[in-house]
């Protein structure tokens, strides 16, 4: 477990992804998003690019039609807040070329 009052380092995002991948996919979908803001944040392109097309694939797998259905189950992840809902529609916005 992270401590809650420094963000999580990517390292440790990583592995959180790792066991959320096998026991929650949209858990997972969350952290890659999170990993995605965390590695643009310190200017790190490739591995932000390669974050976003993660939780890309990872929201192809997801009913989109209702707010429900793409509403975040979590505010935060590793410090990094995450939006309301979490689209494709959302990730491109945010992430533009990176996407």
């Amino acid at each position: 477990m992270t401590n809650q009052t420094r963000p999580a380092s990517t390292d440790e995002l990583e592995s959180i992804f790792q066991r959320e991948l096998v026991s929650d996919r949209w858990a997972a979908t969350e952290t890659a998003y999170a990993l995605a803001v965390r590695h643009r944040d310190l200017s790190n392109w490739p591995a932000s690019r390669e974050w976003v097309q993660q939780c890309l694939r990872l929201l192809e797998g997801f009913p989109s039609e209702t707010e429900e259905q793409v509403a975040t189950s979590r505010s935060s992840v590793g410090g990094v807040q995450l939006p309301t809902y979490l689209h494709s529609g959302v990730v491109q916005a945010r992430f533009g070329d990176l996407g």
